[in-house]
């Protein structure tokens, strides 16, 4: 039984060298509810394809990994939602013995493009070093996967939820390059600063695809993290947002939720709280890494040919 499966577009795009860009499907499954979260998915893949690149939505279907669903495919995770597990790199063999689906995460999107060849990921935005890790040991396999998979992940940086100095500290040690589009500091997910500074400014599409370029004649193993800010009209303050986590941290914390179900308690949470408000800047920030993204994976392959 093959591993994945790729979309015969896909494929060819890849055969040409033309920019493919790939998209996780857990934000179908777990980010939003039905029918929000098909529309959103395939507004995305728009945006790719409208700064001329292919979309690669990649998810697990009946134990195989599919890099491009079709419409239908995509239909399906939105439809099945929550019920369709979770799958990171430690999930992985169980999904495909069983033939089971799953919904990827930023750490198994990683690897299933690799697979694929797919050398550019776009997401909201990656998991990291969870507040109280001192104690818990919480830390998100993202970042084991970007310090060890060869994929250019382009995010609004780690989630605002996480201890954003922890997550720079081990992305560090994983020498991971955390650049920012066209900022010197770390986006906040919600927020375009955190008053964290990235290892290097990116002044425009080549100067990332160069970097890009320059790693893997390096030979260099592991990805490259790319924060883009989310735009200035969708930015929450800082103030408020981070308000607002903190509560819901305390909820989480007094309901005793652990582990994976973390990320998703708290995002609905934050949304709940927040009125739609979080959501609906989660899912602009989404688009603004898809053009930014794509615009890199074009400018990579125009230095490739």
């Amino acid at each position: 039984m093959d591993t994945v499966r790729i979309n015969p577009e896909v494929q060819q795009a890849l055969k040409e060298n033309r920019p493919v860009v790939a998209l996780e499907s857990t934000i179908i499954s777990h980010g939003m509810p039905y029918p929000q979260n098909v529309e959103t998915a395939l507004r995305v893949e728009a945006i790719v394809r409208e700064h001329g690149g292919v979309p690669a939505t990649i998810g697990i279907i009946d134990g195989i990994g599919v890099i491009g669903m079709t419409t239908e495919e995509i239909e399906a995770f939105g439809k099945r939602g929550m019920s369709i597990p979770k799958v990171s790199r430690r999930d992985l063999p169980v999904i495909r013995a069983r033939k089971s689906w799953g919904a990827t995460t930023v750490a198994t999107t990683m690897i299933l493009a690799h697979m694929g060849g797919v050398k550019f990921f776009v997401t909201g935005g990656i998991g990291g070093v969870h507040r109280g890790a001192e104690s818990t040991f919480d830390i998100s396999a993202d970042l084991e996967e970007l310090g060890r998979t060869d994929v250019t992940v382009i995010c609004a940086g780690a989630k605002a939820i996480l201890d954003l100095p922890k997550t720079l500290e081990v992305l560090e040690t994983k020498g991971v390059p955390v650049l920012g589009f066209q900022t010197d500091e770390l986006p906040a997910f919600y927020t375009r600063s955190s008053g964290l500074k990235v290892d290097c400014r990116l002044n425009d599409y080549e100067d990332a695809a160069r970097i890009v370029l320059a790693k893997h004649e390096m030979g260099l193993t592991g990805g490259i993290l790319i924060t883009n800010p989310i735009p200035e009209e969708f930015s929450i303050p800082a103030e408020s947002i981070n308000a607002v986590i903190d509560q819901a941290i305390q909820e989480m914390d007094e309901k005793g939720i652990k582990g994976k179900e973390c990320t998703p308690f708290l995002l609905a949470r934050i949304a709940e709280i927040t009125g739609g408000e979080s959501l609906a800047s989660n899912i602009q920030l989404v688009f603004n890494n898809a053009a930014v993204g794509t615009e890199i994976a074009k400018a990579y392959s125009e230095l490739c040919k």
